[in-house]
């Protein structure tokens, strides 16, 4: 039985195999599973698969399928970690730890202030994630929802460049950046924020509003890296 795979659609051009195999020097097969029907490929990772990264439009569903998760993916409401154990299949979601550790490495904590660009999976694992840490934090999005566990809902995405300019740091988890103005300005024109970090490390966009830092999605990648193959595996990762 091959141990450990990635399912999701679409996955081609994903690093997630060659993450593993530096992580523990090609000890382990890793597989993509690239499947766009959820039920198939959680029914491959029951026959051939240990434990399974969950990518890319699974990560919900998979909450619903497994027999118990931990606090981290509860808190998300997703799951991106599936582990068979004696006791049936854990979830967990190593996205939420992963801002989690890149917050905490910065001091970031009680009494510290954020604001989260978008509510998609990334937007919720840090909106959960920064909450824990006790920071106030408040989330922009282009559509109006309500915040998981929370009386509170999103704030309209117009309001972005006034919060950002107030707070401490802004997790940016939209695909793209905003929109130019009128004036031909780049996307980020108008809004800044002392540390910025973007969970879109392909094809970044905010690296010129940051006024202090601009924390790399790849920090992030990392760090979540770390944890979900830890679980996954038993074993701490050479990351």
């Amino acid at each position: 039985m091959t141990q450990f795979a990635l399912i999701g659609h679409p996955l081609a051009g994903s690093g997630s195999p060659a993450l593993f195999y530096r992580a523990y020097n090609g000890k382990w097969p890793y597989e993509l599973v690239d499947e766009p029907d959820f039920e198939v490929a959680w029914k491959r990772f029951l026959k051939d698969y240990k434990a399974i990264n969950i990518s890319a439009p699974f990560k919900e569903k998979a909450f619903k399928k497994v027999d118990f998760a931990d606090d981290s993916a509860r808190a998300v409401g997703a799951v991106n970690i599936a582990v068979k154990t004696a006791k049936g299949i854990k979830g967990y979601n190593s996205d939420y730890s992963g801002v989690r550790k890149v917050l905490e490495n910065r001091g970031f904590g009680k009494n510290s202030t954020a604001v989260v660009a978008g509510y998609g999976g990334a937007g919720k694992a840090a909106y959960a994630a920064a909450k824990s840490l006790g920071m106030n934090t408040v989330v922009c999005n282009r559509t109006h929802k309500v915040l998981r566990n929370s009386v509170y809902s999103t704030l309209p995405l117009e309001d972005l460049p006034m919060l950002a300019a107030k707070v401490d740091v802004l997790i940016y988890t939209l695909p793209v950046g905003l929109k130019p103005t009128q004036e031909g300005q780049p996307e980020s024109f108008g809004l800044h924020c002392p540390v910025i970090l973007e969970a879109n490390y392909k094809t970044p966009s905010m690296q010129s509003s940051a006024t202090k830092e601009y924390i790399s999605g790849r920090e992030w990648l990392l760090e979540q890296a770390k944890a979900g193959y830890r679980l996954m595996t038993g074993e701490t990762p050479n990351l």
